[in-house]
């Protein structure tokens, strides 16, 4: 963290205007990547004018400001180029189209926020692509935080923002209804959880986990929140996942290595974000389950121990298996195993993995563990050295290589 108060003045605008600046452009002119660098352009001139000049009176409409007449610029610099029209004109035609932005009214939500949101959302763009767009241009993190939050180059990821941007460029900025309107809402949803788990257990490197990306996930799901009408009340069954997870970030890394939530110092714990995900799931105590809400209920189990030892993991049990019934997943089959062997015994949660397949190292690894708890000690060493074959995550390969030299 920076002392300089002009540049934490520009984070705190980059991280609570971005989005909103960022919205009100593409309503306006419509193009992307005009819109992007226009406010990139305007938050650079900020970091260079305002030690100088100081702060302005309204700091947000200074950014809009500057960041539209580098738009308007390039407007009337690709209109000389291409000798197609007069400048006039190519204003003339701005003020016109954003007339009729403007005037676009009589939907569910108007907030061109929302439109921006569910514009990076859109279903022709790959989950992926979703993620990393939305990231960018909601909330403003950078391309290179993007490209290792996805575990690749930041010129790879600049050029997968820039066909994801290309892709979009003849759709609509408009919230769709109905149906549509569920669709991207829960895509929206699952594009923050999926960044969400990138940032709490990356799958590969040397990060035990990203706070700062987990963390950009859950603002994201307020941002969606704040937007949208009361019925999509599954959204704070996610937050509430969110929230009590991330509770634990600092327990989990102990001098870069990590640390399991039984060996987790309860006392590093954010209890004030717990605290804020509980209160979330009181209101949903008796709400039909959701694949979000079962997550969240068993994460809250979790929270509401006073210790370890304290967990009620027979009640965890019963949620993994409606967790299970209504997903089907085999990464739920596995988390109940790990539930079940803590309530009824190893050998119980070993029964509950004959005939699963998973790709990766979670489910050598949980074999291993239960293995060595039922004395089978050759048998664990052989599903730890599978598990680590497959990990990825060097944090994790450590925690795994350690576990296998215990035995």
């Amino acid at each position: 963290m920076t002392d300089d108060p002009y540049a934490v003045r520009l984070e705190e605008l980059l991280r609570d205007e971005w989005g909103r600046l960022m919205a009100l452009l593409v309503a306006q002119y419509r193009r992307l990547e005009l819109a992007e660098d226009g406010l990139a352009d305007a938050f650079e001139a900020a970091a260079r004018t305002w030690p100088d000049d100081g702060v302005p009176g309204n700091p947000p409409a200074w950014l809009l400001t500057v960041a539209r007449r580098r738009v308007v610029d390039r407007l009337r610099a690709e209109a000389v180029a291409a000798r197609r029209m007069p400048e006039l004109a190519v204003e003339a035609g701005l003020s016109e189209e954003a007339q009729r932005t403007m005037a676009d009214a009589g939907e569910v939500v108007v907030d061109e926020r929302l439109r921006l949101v569910l514009l990076c959302a859109h279903p022709s763009l790959s989950p992926e692509a979703a993620a990393a767009l939305t990231l960018r241009l909601v909330l403003g993190v950078p391309t290179a935080d993007i490209a290792r939050l996805f575990l690749v180059g930041t010129p790879t990821m600049a050029a997968r923002l820039t066909r994801a941007r290309k892709s979009l460029a003849g759709e609509r900025f408009a919230v769709p209804s109905g149906p549509e309107l569920e669709e991207r809402v829960w895509l929206v949803a699952d594009v923050a959880y999926l960044a969400f788990t990138a940032g709490y257990a990356p799958g590969s490197g040397t990060d035990v986990l990203r706070a700062d990306v987990a963390g950009e996930a859950i603002r994201l799901v307020r941002v969606l929140r704040s937007l949208l009408p009361d019925r999509f009340t599954d959204l704070d069954a996610l937050l509430a996942l969110m929230l009590v997870q991330h509770a634990r970030r600092d327990a989990r890394v102990a001098d870069g290595r990590l640390v399991l939530l039984p060996d987790q110092d309860r006392s590093r714990w954010h209890h004030d974000e717990a605290a804020e995900a509980l209160a979330l799931l009181v209101p949903l105590a008796s709400a039909p389950a959701t694949p979000y809400l079962l997550q969240a209920l068993i994460a809250a189990e979790h929270a509401i121990a006073p210790t370890s030892a304290a967990t009620d993991w027979a009640r965890i049990a019963e949620r993994y298996r409606e967790l299970e019934d209504l997903t089907g997943s085999p990464v739920v089959r596995l988390n109940r195993a790990v539930a079940v062997a803590e309530a009824d015994g190893p050998a119980a949660g070993l029964a509950l993995l004959d005939g699963l397949v998973l790709p990766g190292h979670r489910l050598p690894a949980v074999r291993a563990e239960l293995l060595a708890r039922c004395g089978e000690l050759d048998a664990a060493r052989t599903a730890y050295d599978e598990a680590v074959g497959r990990c990825g995550n060097l944090a994790e390969k450590a925690h795994l290589i350690e576990r296998r030299a215990r035995l």
